[in-house]
């Protein structure tokens, strides 16, 4: 009966040693692989082994270099602007990478999207258009996708648009806050640039307060001539001799933040700065921040940055967020803390 029972443990050794428990395995395109080394840094794993990059005609090609059969599948890919890549190169890199683990048998595939991109196009405002938000939504969940991670969406609603897969939309604020919290501010005014921004900027607020910070608030209201074309701003709230802090999720070509911190300037204000999810920074958006009336502009790097940072931006990195995700999820824990 011993030898028997021996021969048991023996076989089921082999077995688990052979096929294994499930294992976290993090995988990347070309989006913003810094900021995956920094996530794999995190958890202490190596950078998974896959080949993206692309045909003499421009076509996207995928090798994964490592058997994923019966892993959990963790791919980061923000689907934005990079070095030399276009949102739709990245998105269309995310779909294939997904479509490779689905195909390779992976045992799970987990798409953690720090910016996701289409994501200011939630909704019709004119006939015979795309709700291309729900429409990219859709592509991810037919390519065989299981869940989303991601960073301060635009637009909470777009959770909704995965109609099979859970989305756990992560905020950065915590980030932000503590670093708020730990500069010479005084007098703080949290500041919306917009009526959809207050229930974000109230949070913010909270949050300092939750630091023993005391906090007042403002909103900027603004009517707008067409799409990034704002034709007038005015402050709802005092600035006067406060230290602003305009607190947004993504800035684009910086115009508009610029404008609404010349207003508070205009308006009293001792000191301006801004925090800010996603930078990201079309056209020559660096250029005009550095040469604003902002003293400081923090950020994340939910976006690689290109061109030259001027001195008046501060990045923060999300890495540790995403990868304390990651780790809950792979272990099947929950992540309910990384909402507060």
């Amino acid at each position: 009966m011993g030898k028997i029972i021996s021969a048991i443990v023996l076989g089921l050794t082999f077995f688990i040693n052979v096929h294994g428990a499930s294992q976290m395995m993090l995988f990347t395109g070309n989006a913003n692989p810094d900021l995956a080394q920094k996530v794999a840094d995190y958890l202490e794993i190596p950078l998974s082994s896959a080949l993206v990059s692309e045909f003499n005609d421009g076509e996207i090609q995928i090798h994964v270099e490592e058997s994923v059969r019966g892993q959990n599948v963790f791919i980061l890919q923000p689907t934005c602007q990079s070095r030399d890549k276009s949102i739709n190169d990245n998105l269309m890199e995310l779909f294939l990478l997904v479509r490779t683990m689905k195909r390779a048998s992976a045992n799970s595939i987990t798409a953690i999207i720090p910016y996701y991109g289409y994501a200011r196009q939630d909704r019709k405002t004119t006939s015979r258009v795309p709700i291309s938000a729900a429409d990219v939504a859709l592509l991810l969940e037919n390519a065989g996708i299981d869940r989303v991670v991601t960073v301060d969406l635009h637009c909470g609603q777009i959770q909704g648009f995965f109609r099979h897969v859970p989305v756990d939309n992560l905020f950065a604020s915590p980030l932000f806050v503590s670093y708020i919290a730990s500069k010479d501010l005084s007098n703080i005014v949290i500041v919306s640039p917009d009526a959809g921004g207050v229930e974000r900027a109230k949070k913010f607020s909270d949050s300092l307060r939750g630091e023993g910070i005391e906090t007042e608030m403002a909103l900027i209201s603004k009517q707008r001539a067409k799409a990034g074309v704002v034709a007038s701003m005015n402050l709802i709230g005092s600035v006067q001799d406060a230290d602003a802090v305009i607190v947004d999720d993504l800035v684009d070509t910086g115009g508009t933040l610029i404008k609404a911190a010349e207003l508070l300037k205009s308006e009293g204000a001792r000191r301006v700065f801004a925090v800010i999810t996603h930078p990201v920074f079309s056209g020559n958006a660096l250029d005009k921040i550095g040469g604003s009336v902002l003293e400081e502009m923090i950020i994340s790097d939910t976006i690689p940055l290109r061109g030259k940072v001027p001195s008046n931006i501060h990045l923060i990195s999300v890495s540790s967020l995403l990868g304390e995700a990651i780790r809950r999820l792979d272990q099947g824990e929950s992540i309910s803390a990384l909402f507060e």
